[in-house]
């Protein structure tokens, strides 16, 4: 009989150990499991919001630069324009002497020019189509073209063409386009 209470006791300290194990288990699984992955899932969304929050604080910077920077490209764009780019009401008249000078300057013959208004205005500035046709020899052609490209006026050359002319010359069919104020 002195072994019965002692197994007694053991018995129950064995089902009170289960009993904690069985706790244990049942708290990780309901109480610690899901504090955790709310934990993490916590963590990520801080960590996504500190990275998004260094963003914007360079990005903000940035914007310091830019702001900083607008009233001298401000100026600077207004000085371009006023240069480089012609109105308007004074666009046709400006590529047509801006056309016969550089073919007089080239010793060119002009063959044929021609001037269309893009009317598709995507920009801040219209554009004015310019199609020339001069004839002449190589050097002289290739004067005009520089000429053009590298003029005072605001134009860009989109395509140019050499054909074969009388005698010793060459023509050139070349398509610009000048960028004018509205």
């Amino acid at each position: 009989m002195p072994n019965t209470p002692r197994k007694a006791v053991i018995q129950v300290l064995q089902w009170a150990a289960l009993a904690l194990v069985a706790a244990d288990a049942v708290l990780y699984l309901v109480l610690l499991r899901p504090l955790r992955r709310s934990l993490v899932a916590e963590q990520q969304a801080r960590d996504l919001t500190k990275a998004q929050l260094l963003e914007e604080g360079l990005r903000v910077e940035r914007l310091k630069k830019f702001q900083a920077a607008m009233p001298d490209a401000n100026r600077e764009m207004k000085i371009f324009l006023r240069d480089h780019v012609p109105p308007r009401r004074r666009g046709f008249s400006s590529a047509a002497s801006l056309v016969r000078r550089l073919s007089q300057e080239s010793g060119l013959e002009l063959d044929a020019v021609s001037y269309k208004l893009d009317p598709a205005t995507d920009g801040p500035l219209e554009r004015l189509g310019i199609q020339v046709t001069v004839v002449g020899p190589f050097r002289g052609l290739l004067k005009f073209a520089h000429g053009l490209e590298t003029g005072k006026d605001f134009i860009l050359v989109r395509d140019f063409t050499f054909q074969p002319g009388e005698g010793n010359n060459l023509a050139l069919r070349l398509g610009a386009e000048l960028y004018l104020e509205p």
